[in-house]
């Protein structure tokens, strides 16, 4: 499935206040960033220069297109985490990097993980479709509750029932992954005769909101597994 607008390379400006705190200080106060497409599934924050104070900004590496800085504040320091564009479209624009802030707030909400995007969707329906899941021959669910979350250009998840995975088989990993849709993702590793199978299941202890409907429910990442919907396998 190929991802809809926006496409890598678009930009637009935002009203909204966004900041973002390193240090103790907010670093960045502005009614002016961009939201830029980096890559078509999800956008970032860029300021102009002249929101950035260069008090923050130390130990440059130069480049052909862009400048590279530490991100410092006190006694505090990251590593080359910010660049600053000195070509092209985006030239005298700045990037930080969203992982190594200590927040990001738009208006007064924090977000997390990345910004959303404005031109994407998340739904959650329930649904009376029979969805079983196979891995190596062995089937590890069997639902006729499934919730399926539709999330605008990416594959439909199948969320099933904890009741209807075979959860004998399963162990809790270590991973974690987070959403600025769903939220923060446990995993499960499954235990089969052919062997374990890491990071193939996942859930939500306590999802966002708008995808309230999957807490609690597992899905298994399709594209590593068989799964068979109404009878029919799922390619």
């Amino acid at each position: 499935m190929s991802v809809p607008f926006p496409s890598a390379g678009y930009t637009e400006d935002t009203i909204k206040r966004i900041r973002v705190l390193f240090g103790g200080e907010y670093i960045v106060d502005t009614r002016n960033s961009k939201l830029v497409w980096e890559h078509a599934y999800f956008p970032h924050y860029y300021f102009h220069k002249s929101d950035v104070p260069e008090k923050y900004l130390q130990n440059a590496t130069k480049s052909d297109k862009s400048d590279t800085y530490d991100l410092v504040v006190a006694n505090r320091k990251a590593d080359a985490a910010v660049k600053l564009f000195t070509e092209g479209d985006l030239k005298d624009f700045v990037k930080i990097s969203f992982d190594k802030a200590d927040a990001w707030l738009e208006e007064d909400e924090r977000i997390y993980y990345h910004p959303k995007d404005p031109y994407k969707r998340v739904d959650v329906l329930q649904s009376s479709r029979h969805v079983r899941v196979k891995i190596d021959g062995v089937e590890v669910a069997n639902t006729t509750k499934p919730r399926l979350l539709f999330e605008t250009g990416l594959r439909v998840r199948t969320y099933i029932p904890i009741s209807d995975v075979h959860m004998e088989l399963l162990t809790p990993a270590e991973l974690t992954t987070g959403c600025p849709y769903k939220g923060v993702a446990s995993y499960y590793d499954v235990n089969l005769p052919s062997g374990k199978k890491e990071g193939l299941v996942w859930w939500y202890r306590a999802p966002n909101l708008e995808c309230a409907e999957i807490r609690g429910f597992l899905a298994f990442y399709d594209e590593k597994v068989d799964v068979f919907v109404d009878g029919k396998k799922v390619e």
